[in-house]
Order: C-alpha cells, then sequence, then structure tokens
C-alpha cells in the first residue's frame, strides 16, 4: 500500500502507524517498504492521537488485526478522519463498535473483507447466480497462505452472506464450517458449505460452487499477487475523499466503490 500511494500523483503518505510495541519505530516508512525515503518516521499506535493531530491526514487506511483496528477507527473518528479499512476477523461486537464511532462523528467510512475489484465482482456474480439457482447445493473454498491467523477469510464469509441472502436462507442456520470424520449424514438443502485451507503463500483463491442435477457451475477468483488489493485500496481512498458519493456516519464497502450496487 506504501508502494502504490507513493506512485499516485494525487497522494501523499503523512503518517505510518505500526502496532504499540514495534520494532520500526523511527524507521522510515519508504526504506522499510523498499522505496525511496519518504521522511514519513513508524510511530506506534499507542500515540495515534498526537499523530493524526500533527499530521492531519485526509483518510487512515487500516490493515492490522480485528482487536487494533476496532481502535484505529474509533481514534479516526475523533479526529474526524475518513477510514478505509481492510482488516478482516471482526466479531459482530467490534464490527459494532466501529459503526457507532463512525456514526457519532460522521466520518466517511469504506469497510470491506477484501479490496480486490475482481473479487467485488465475484460477489455480484455470486449475488445473481445464487438467485437463478436458489435450489442448488452450495460448497465454497477458500485457500490463503499459511500465515493467514483468521478463518474462513473475511472474503469467504462474505460470499457466502451474499448467496444465503440471495437465496432465502438463513446465514447463521445455513452455514457448515468444514466436515468431521464420520457418518455425519447427508447434507441438507439449506447448507452452505465453507471450507478453508492453509498452505504455502496463496494470496487468496476462492471458489464457489453451485451443484444441481447433472451439472455444477463453479465462479473462482484467484489473487496472483497482493498488489491487488493495494490497487482497489487506492479507488477506495478517491471515493471516499469525492463530494457526493460519499455517505459520511455511514459504513460502504467496495460495492459501492466500485458502482454494483
Amino acid at each position: 500500500i506504501v508502494r502504490t500511494a507513493t506512485d499516485q500523483e494525487d497522494m501523499e503518505i503523512v503518517a505510518a502507524i505500526d502496532a504499540p510495541s514495534t520494532p520500526h519505530a523511527g524507521r522510515d516508512a519508504g526504506e522499510l517498504a523498499g522505496i525511496k525515503r519518504l521522511g514519513v518516521e513508524i510511530s506506534g499506535a499507542d500515540g495515534i492521537d498526537e499523530t493524526l493531530k500533527e499530521t492531519n491526514p485526509d483518510v487512515l487506511v487500516d490493515f492490522t488485526l480485528a482487536e487494533a483496528a476496532v481502535e484505529n477507527v474509533k481514534a479516526a473518528a475523533k479526529s474526524g478522519v475518513a477510514v478505509v479499512v481492510g482488516t478482516t476477523g471482526f466479531s459482530s461486537k467490534q464490527r459494532k463498535e466501529m459503526e457507532k464511532a463512525i456514526e457519532e462523528a460522521e466520518i466517511p467510512a469504506i469497510i470491506a473483507p477484501n479490496m480486490s475489484i475482481g473479487v467485488n465482482v465475484f460477489f455480484k456474480l455470486a449475488e445473481q447466480t445464487a438467485k437463478l439457482l436458489k435450489d442448488y447445493d452450495v460448497e465454497l473454498i477458500e485457500t490463503h497462505h499459511r500465515k493467514k491467523v483468521d478463518a474462513p477469510s473475511g472474503t469467504a464469509l462474505c460470499a457466502a452472506q451474499i448467496v444465503a441472502e440471495a437465496s432465502g436462507k438463513d446465514f447463521e442456520k445455513s452455514v457448515k464450517f468444514g466436515r468431521p470424520k464420520g457418518k455425519i449424514g447427508e447434507r441438507t438443502r439449506e447448507e452452505i458449505g465453507i471450507h478453508a485451507v492453509r498452505a504455502g503463500d496463496v494470496a487468496g483463491d476462492h471458489k464457489l460452487v453451485f451443484a444441481g442435477p447433472s451439472e455444477r457451475l463453479e465462479i473462482v477468483h484467484r489473487a496472483q499477487s497482493r498488489q491487488v488489493f493495494a490497487n482497489g485500496v487506492m479507488r477506495a481512498i478517491r471515493y471516499i475523499v469525492e463530494e457526493g458519493r460519499r455517505k459520511p456516519g455511514e459504513v460502504q464497502d467496495m460495492q459501492d466503490v466500485l458502482s454494483l450496487k
């Protein structure tokens, strides 16, 4: 994200924030990203309020961990700074905490489980297919690198929610996470199966399978590198500062950014 933002003529990085006990404190954000010096020192999140006050950014981009992202969004809301959040793994409580802070401060916000432009077209195709193939069995297989800490991916959960709503199913009752060993009985028509694979350095693969009598339709998205997420972030940043499209106090997502709703 640092490298890509630096390449944009209409963007400037004014601050870089890492974990409170970051070993990178004081280092130049550009050098750490493998590019030229930017004159922006990395600071710890324990001083985020002061950092935002001193640098006065238009947008805070957060790709951290769920618990950290909640506090970062609250800090941004307190400072009146718009947010673009690509972090995943939020609990319902954490999501509500962020939404409350955003609403009360009336800041523009984009929170999306996947910033990839292709994945968000994948979501749209999933919705349309689920409406047309309501009686088909649905399974979703996602694969990510071995260091990913949450499972299933936020993208997989989002896709499953979209499918459930489009096909008239109750998400909480329908979703099954993997299958245990043994005689578990045949799947129900309501079931939406989600399976997580963790291996190697896979940036992110998602395959949605709709299976019916004598045929199977598959929708697949493969991220070949993490650059696809950074490209989407640039689109989100531009959207969130554009008057007339952003909605202060309301959480939007990449479907809004790409006019897919």
